[in-house]
């Protein structure tokens, strides 16, 4: 089992920046790979970016590459998500998972653990 706790969503203008963190527990971290979602209002939920335990490899939807970054700090069991050039169609609660600890990402894509989520506001 793993918990998984997000922050630092907010109210953000067009064109902003935001760096979203989520906090793990255990101490299986650094062997897990980890990903972020979002769902925004009456759409389903969709992958944004995820990032292997090993390498780390970075894998992102097309509607964020460039803008996106994801990124890992094993010591701090902590996953983060820099979100620049923002726009209002990035508004959505945002959620961290990760997987079972060794996973290949490439082989199996699906996530094991969810947090609460952190909601992000774009505004016009």
């Amino acid at each position: 089992q793993v918990q998984l706790v997000e922050s630092g969503g907010g109210l953000v203008q067009a064109g902003g920046s935001l760096r979203l963190s989520c906090a793990a527990s255990g101490r299986t971290f650094s062997s897990r790979v980890m990903g972020w979602f979002r769902q925004a209002p009456g759409k389903e939920r969709e992958f944004v970016a995820a990032i292997s335990w090993s390498g780390p490899s970075t894998y992102y939807a097309d509607s964020v590459k460039g803008r996106f970054t994801i990124s890992r700090d094993n010591a701090k069991n902590t996953v983060y998500l820099q979100m620049n050039s923002l726009k209002p169609e990035d508004t959505a609660v945002y959620y961290c998972a990760a997987q079972r600890p060794y996973r290949d990402y490439a082989i199996s894509p699906e996530f094991d653990y969810w947090g609460q989520g952190t909601q992000v506001t774009v505004s016009s």
